[in-house]
């Protein structure tokens, strides 16, 4: 009884959980101390069945440096090279740009498994597509061709803004509105939908918004080290949008304070590549503190903006024949990738890996046949986009790892449209006028039988002649060539001219009269005696009409 009342008491104190322990309060941390820690990501444990491979992939996976491209799906944009390539940042479409002057729109949700784009656009006319872009947003694609003007289109592919042209007599760029030469690069604005950003030949980089491109918003001139123009060969914001880097061809990176008057630059880094290459891209890691070029001395460089004065990591012998050719960093930023291409004796080019800490090479994608343009690695669809040189795209992805884009696609079969369909609508009409109405239709074989009577519609040949030859026909006794000249020349049957053609005549007579055909059976009951009509004199005279008159 002890016990049991033991209990109760303690059952009436505590009701429920116990109440977990208060939470300390948060410690004041100093700005001195504050030091940048990556998290370590977990690593599930294994049974001892698995396989090697499943163990290695799982490494790579732990480690960062996993690359999503199991699988491939191609699709055709045309014959010439791919040159620009750009998906939104919902990765719902896809738009792809060539030097064939062509833009293909591609929609991942509403294609099915013949992979065609939903829209084909020429904006630029007889110029190639350099760079293509999608907003922030992903409601306007910046459309970058070989003019000086950069052109804004919806996301459907209708016009929406066209930057004006600068006047090319003038030698200071900051007093022309826009560009005089044609362009090389741009991007938009990762913060700001209505800005975007443009570089050209004629050695400056512009700023401008979508509402208002009669004139640009800002000028950026880019200098080599002798203080004369130097002609930008890419250009690019920040991840934050607080710089703008651009690369000049006399192998220089220069960046601007985009809040600040862009009179001199933050960041001026010389030689970074060959000078009179093209350094053909630019583009910043998501932590913002480095960056990456791809120059066309067939390098790849990877920089800190915070010691500018040598590269951190470099990659040499990586073939780059196009101008358009990119790099990109990974959603996690460990790994840059970017696309070479194949010289003689060489299969195909390849997408090749890089690790960012020790730039040891961790992966090849070799592409047959075919040189890659461009590269991007999605950070949501979780796939690889690689533009090739003999006009295709290739989509790499992993059936565990990536998220809808190319595999929403392939599950669906394709759609048959009514105007595929070539099919008679019979109408039945059981009260129409006899005018109205339609024979009924009727089987092939009752067809092919009545056209089988019908010499014309069987083309039955014509039949053979007998011994007189009758519409051009010639007969069988004039077949020969010696019988044809004979009857032609009046030899085989002469024809008497000397006769009295009287008497010729009244040969026929007696038969005519005795079995009359033509003329007397048409009057032997109504005038079995022919009555002729009786001479008259004065019929010879003219009548007065025709008189002359007598002046």
């Amino acid at each position: 009884m002890e016990a049991k009342n033991d209990q109760e008491q303690n059952d009436s104190e505590l009701i429920g959980p116990p109440l977990p322990p208060p939470a300390e309060l948060p410690k004041v941390i100093k700005e001195d101390e504050v030091k940048l820690t990556r998290k370590k990501p977990s690593r599930a444990s294994h049974s001892d069945d698995d396989d090697d491979d499943d163990n290695s992939s799982d490494d790579e996976e732990g480690s960062g440096t996993y690359i999503p491209a199991t699988l491939e799906v191609n699709l055709n944009h045309g014959t010439k090279p791919v040159s620009a390539l750009s998906v939104d940042h919902s990765g719902a479409r896809l738009v792809t740009g060539s030097v064939d002057y062509d833009v293909r729109l591609w929609d991942f949700a509403g294609m099915s498994s013949s992979l065609q784009s939903f829209r084909t656009i020429r904006p630029c006319e007889s110029h190639p597509i350099l760079d293509l872009h999608y907003s922030i947003t992903g409601d306007a694609i910046l459309i970058i061709s070989g003019t000086a003007q950069a052109k804004v289109v919806d996301r459907d592919g209708y016009e929406k803004a066209e930057c004006v042209k600068g006047d090319q007599y003038i030698t200071d760029m900051a007093r022309t509105k826009g560009h005089i030469a044609g362009l090389v690069g741009g991007s938009w604005h990762p913060r700001d939908k209505q800005e975007f950003l443009t570089c050209s030949h004629d050695g400056t980089c512009r700023i401008w918004n979508v509402d208002d491109v009669k004139q640009h918003k800002g000028i950026m001139k880019s200098r080599s080290q002798n203080g004369l123009r130097a002609a930008p060969t890419s250009c690019t914001y920040s991840r934050d949008g607080n710089l703008i880097a651009c690369a000049c061809n006399d192998g220089s990176i220069q960046m601007w304070d985009h809040r600040k008057m862009f009179v001199n630059t933050c960041v001026t880094i010389r030689k970074a590549h060959q000078a009179g290459t093209e350094t053909s891209s630019i583009v910043f890691a998501y932590d913002g503190r480095n960056v990456a070029t791809r120059g066309g001395d067939s390098t790849l460089k990877l920089w800190d903006i915070r010691q500018p004065k040598a590269p951190v990591h470099s990659a040499e012998n990586l073939e780059s024949r196009f101008s358009m050719t990119n790099c990109a960093f990974s959603p996690n930023d460990r790994l840059l990738l970017t696309g070479t291409s194949f010289q003689k004796g060489e299969s195909g080019g390849k997408v090749v890996f890089f690790d960012r800490n020790t730039f040891q090479l961790v992966h090849e994608i070799e592409v047959p046949k075919a040189h890659v343009v461009r590269t991007l690695w999605h950070p949501k669809l979780n796939q690889i986009i690689v533009g090739a040189g003999d006009g295709n795209v290739h989509l790499y992805y992993d059936a565990d790892k990536s998220h809808n884009g190319a595999k929403l696609c392939l599950g669906r079969p394709k759609k048959i449209r009514p105007s595929e369909i070539m099919s008679t609508v019979r109408v039945i009409t059981p009260h129409a006028l006899p005018m109205f109405r339609e024979d009924k239709p009727r089987s092939t074989r009752r067809a092919m039988e009545k056209a089988r009577k019908d010499p014309l519609l069987s083309k039955q040949p014509d039949l053979p002649i007998g011994s007189k030859g009758s519409g051009g026909r010639v007969a069988a006794s004039g077949s020969t060539l010696s019988s044809y000249i004979v009857r032609n020349l009046g030899i085989a049957s002469r024809i008497e001219d000397e006769g009295n053609p009287r008497e010729a005549i009244l040969r026929h007579a007696s038969a005519a009269a005795a079995n009359p055909y033509w003329v007397s059976p048409a009057y032997s009951k109504t005038q079995p005696k022919p009555i002729w009509a009786p001479e008259n004199t004065e019929g010879d005279e003219e009548p007065d009409a025709k008189k002359n008159k007598l002046n």
